[in-house]
């Protein structure tokens, strides 16, 4: 990558660090940013990102950390945060992006923690930016094996992916992009738990959701590679009536992912 683009990546990952702080998506060391260097056909990975253990409302250019993808710090003089592993199992996963954000938005975390899946899709734009399912990653301690392979597959079905009892985690071809993703996620939570406060979330019918879904998700852009087309299966968009696929099992059985999402709803 040119250096001016490099450095037009610093500038965007400390304007997207500041804009989630102002929001009130991060406090204390919460979140993390990335944005991959490399190129296809490049030797080794380099990832640009936000360091461990400072406010995301204080982050400077020179803060910034450049890791590898063996997660060793090859530029800047701070440490690398303890959940970059799920960033680059996200870049490994889907060469078509370029940058991940994770954040913790106060409602769509609220429903993460609370274990209530978020309703998905129950308005008609979202379907056209999202897709018809929001995966949610079932919770793993800190440091146990498996998160990185259930990320990965929940990529495969989104561009964002709740966390259970954790938070949000967006990707894109731009940090505007994922953070607007993200932006929606987190109105589309707020507008569901006023929803639940009047009476209950009226889910679209199924036919709708085909319909939408059939156009396919927003690809990355810019795409840092050419990206494979995304067909929505007929099970995956009947499914996301009900609302967020839950990830479960070893293997990427889009028909078990809308089956649990199923049970979780009747």
């Amino acid at each position: 990558m040119q250096p001016t683009a490099i450095e037009a990546l610093r500038r965007d990952i400390v304007r997207t660090s500041h804009a989630l702080h102002a929001r009130g998506w991060v406090a204390n060391h919460d979140g993390n940013l990335s944005a991959r260097l490399d190129e296809p056909g490049d030797d080794a990975m380099r990832v640009l990102c936000t360091p461990t253990a400072v406010s995301k409302g204080d982050v400077r250019p020179e803060w910034l950390i450049v890791v590898d993808g063996e997660r060793r710090v090859v530029e800047g003089t701070r440490r690398a945060f303890s959940e970059l592993s799920l960033h680059l199992a996200a870049f490994r996963a889907r060469p078509d992006i370029r940058v991940v954000i994770h954040a913790h938005p106060p409602t769509v975390t609220g429903f993460a923690v609370a274990g209530v899946p978020l309703p998905h899709p129950f308005m008609a734009e979202p379907v056209v930016s999202l897709g018809p399912v929001l995966p949610v990653l079932p919770y793993r301690p800190p440091g146990q094996a498996g998160a990185e392979d259930d990320l990965a597959r929940a990529l495969g079905l989104a561009d964002a992916v709740i966390l259970d009892r954790h938070g949000l985690l967006t990707v894109g071809g731009s940090f505007e992009q994922a953070l607007l993703r993200m932006e929606l996620v987190e109105h589309q939570a707020r507008i569901a738990l006023v929803a639940h406060q009047l009476g209950g979330v009226r889910p679209l019918p199924a036919a709708d959701v085909s319909t939408l879904a059939a156009r396919g998700r927003p690809a990355s852009e810019p795409a840092r590679a050419p990206a494979a087309s995304t067909p929505v299966s007929s099970a995956v968009a009947a499914a996301s009536e009900q609302g967020s696929a839950t990830l479960t099992g070893a293997r990427p059985d889009v028909r078990s992912v809308v089956s649990d999402a199923l049970s979780r709803f009747r």
